[in-house]
């Protein structure tokens, strides 16, 4: 576990809990015995697979409605003490192609949604950010302190969520903290679409034998972070008594990178297939690098990462392989 709290007598609201990181967060807690978990998702991006997932669970509660819209907000924080606010419409390319779209759910969505919890006077605000905020930044490792100029509509939102949860949290005395992901993968997460995932999307074309793309020279390199690791990160925010890790944003990653290349491979290894990839433009906005420093979540929130890339591409690439049966 991830916590030491009894939390059969705590309510939690998932925004975005019928999504890939967010339906874990949700599979935590009920897990776990936590008194009521409720998730509000408008279903754009989510599965109704992972909303039936969890009927057989009493304390678990689903709204559908859209965080652009207030009293959809107001009405899904009453009586909750955490937030965890994982809605967003991701993905830097769909940010590129529709950056009005983006910005109507990632930056209004979220000011709905921290005011409710503002309102709802929530003990804990913990929001999903991203890696995109460091930019062209250069440095390796990343550290929380120091970012570049943003590439992408999509990193300008999340950017922006973390000026909005600083101002309220000083403003308002509104706990918040804010996780910057860096590529969360797993179970669960979308290989279909334009904007689906790397991992699944090399997984099912390698499966299916279908052409799989490698944007650029595949020499990029990701701290590919399991999607455990990121509920560890979300569960151990929410319930923290440190008031120093309050206001502050974090890094949550493994601290080891690999290249697009070497994921690949990887695959194909975990697979036994000898399908090879087919090499393709750089995309747009994205960066070349990246890795995290994440001392910070360590000191403040006591986060420490359980799997490693390895270990949950491992379990990963199982999970697409019996989908797909």
């Amino acid at each position: 576990m991830f916590h030491t709290k009894d939390i059969s007598g705590s309510s939690f609201l998932i925004t975005g809990g019928a999504g890939f990181i967010g339906s874990h967060i949700v599979e935590y807690l009920l897990a776990n015995g936590a008194g009521k978990v409720r998730v509000l998702d408008n279903m754009a991006t989510g599965s109704w697979d992972n909303v039936s997932l969890f009927w057989s669970y009493s304390q678990y509660e689903f709204i559908e409605g859209d965080i652009r819209d207030v009293a959809t907000c107001a009405v899904a924080c009453e009586g909750i003490n955490y937030v965890s606010h994982q809605a967003a419409l991701g993905s830097v390319p769909r940010s590129v192609k529709d950056p009005v779209t983006s910005n109507e759910v990632n930056v209004s969505g979220f000011v709905n949604m921290i005011t409710a919890a503002k309102d709802a006077g929530v003990r804990m605000f913990v929001y999903a950010s991203s890696s995109s905020v460091y930019g062209d930044e250069p440095n390796l490792p990343k550290t929380e302190a120091r970012t570049g100029n943003l590439l992408s509509p999509y990193a300008v939102t999340k950017m922006t969520n973390e000026l909005y949860a600083g101002v309220f949290g000083k403003l308002y005395g509104l706990r918040v903290a804010g996780l910057r992901y860096f590529n969360v993968f797993g179970p669960r997460q979308d290989p279909n679409g334009p904007y689906a995932a790397v991992i699944p999307l090399f997984v099912s074309g390698i499966l299916k034998k279908e052409p799989v793309y490698i944007n650029g020279d595949g020499a990029q390199t990701r701290d590919f972070t399991f999607v455990e690791n990121a509920v560890q990160a979300n569960v151990r925010a929410m319930l923290t008594d440190n008031e120093a890790a309050c206001g502050q944003v974090y890094n949550i990653a493994v601290g080891q990178n690999f290249s697009v290349s070497f994921l690949y491979s990887s695959i194909c290894e975990l697979l036994g297939s000898d399908h090879k990839a087919t090499h393709r433009e750089a995309r747009a906005g994205d960066i070349h690098d990246s890795l995290a420093d994440i001392t910070q979540a360590n000191t403040l929130l006591g986060y420490a990462p359980t799997r490693t890339f390895l270990d949950g591409l491992a379990t990963t690439v199982h999970y697409f392989k019996e989908m797909q049966k």
